[in-house]
């Protein structure tokens, strides 16, 4: 006979009055089956970012960049938002601009998954779609699709006068991860995190946690992920044209929020191998998430089949795998 009981925490938060209450503080994984089935020594603590209410770690980015600039009168009360997203910070945004009564401009390629879209579009935000350039593929979007969605977000912004929620340049972006999401993974933890390992996009997330578990434990080591076509922090040469299908990560971009000083470390990861395990997640572990998830958890591998052999690897599990529904993922 199954027992049925209460599994309280006595840690809940209370009654919320906004939606954007409620992100943060998402749980954190030991990803056990995993590790067993890819047969490494080790751990891999997993934050289910996936869980926040826009399905993604970039809800914490975009409250932060609208509340501090609402506090420093950059927002004016009612005025337009904007930015470039590859959807992720653009739900965000539109989950929080929306429930603190800021129209929403996001801008993306047309090479990112449109479940992104559509849902930005039913949470009320006006979805600007950017073609991609000549050279580009369908589903992997490049440095120079970026440049593109970046132009037409900066005419827009004169056009309609509105506020850059600019999660490359804006110091809130980062800060977000700094006090928040770094020192949840390390009270989760109870400080047992060796190393932290991030695939970047903007970079946010990985200056705001490295920067803040150093400063926990200066022996942290904190590992940059890359696409294997659009490793520049490692140093290698751009092939393919530097295409991919980790959406939203890898463009291939030296990022103005990433402090090199900070790298320890930079791990390569292939197209197939990010799917694999983003598959393997969904399959042995019950997380369904997307491919950058993949490529942190497949880095994750290959950290503790050599260099973190039988140590504790803290990541995040990015997104959800519903906003790849219409791609080859599953």
């Amino acid at each position: 006979m199954p027992r049925y009981y209460y599994k309280g925490t006595g840690i809940m938060k209370k009654l919320i009055d906004n939606i954007y209450d409620a992100i943060g503080e998402t749980p954190m994984l030991r990803l056990s089956r995993i590790t067993k089935h890819y047969g490494v020594e080790g751990n891999i603590f997993a934050k289910l970012e996936y869980l926040n209410p826009g399905f993604s770690k970039k809800d914490r980015p975009a409250l932060q960049m609208i509340e501090e600039a609402e506090a420093s009168g950059e927002l004016k009360l009612g005025q337009t938002v904007i930015e470039l997203t590859s959807g992720n910070t653009g739900t965000g945004l539109s989950i929080v601009c929306q429930a603190k009564g800021h129209p929403f401009i996001a801008c993306m390629s047309e090479g990112n998954s449109m479940e992104r879209a559509k849902m930005m579009r039913a949470l009320g935000a006006e979805v600007v779609i950017v073609p991609q350039a000549m050279t580009s593929v369908k589903g992997q979007v490049s440095g120079e699709d970026l440049k593109l969605v970046e132009q037409t977000t900066q005419k827009l912004a004169r056009e309609r006068d509105a506020f850059r929620a600019d999660q490359f340049k804006l110091d809130s972006s980062y800060r977000a991860h700094f006090f928040h999401t770094a020192v949840e993974m390390w009270e989760q933890s109870d400080g047992q995190i060796d190393c932290f390992v991030d695939i970047v996009g903007s970079g946010g997330t990985f200056e705001g946690c490295a920067e803040k578990l150093k400063e926990l434990n200066g022996s942290i080591r904190c590992y940059i992920a890359e696409p294997e076509n659009a490793a520049i922090y490692a140093g290698y040469p751009i092939t393919n044209n530097g295409r991919h299908k980790v959406q939203g990560c890898g463009y291939a971009l030296d990022l103005p929020k990433i402090n090199k000083n900070l790298i320890d470390g930079c791990i390569q990861v292939t197209d197939n191998e990010a799917c694999e395990t983003a598959r393997d997640l969904a399959r042995l572990e019950g997380t369904f998430v997307g491919i950058s998830s993949g490529a942190n958890v497949s880095a994750a591998i290959k950290l503790l089949r050599d260099r973190e052999r039988g140590n504790n690897i803290a990541l995040t599990l990015n997104d959800s795998g519903l906003k790849y529904l219409s791609t080859d993922l599953f």
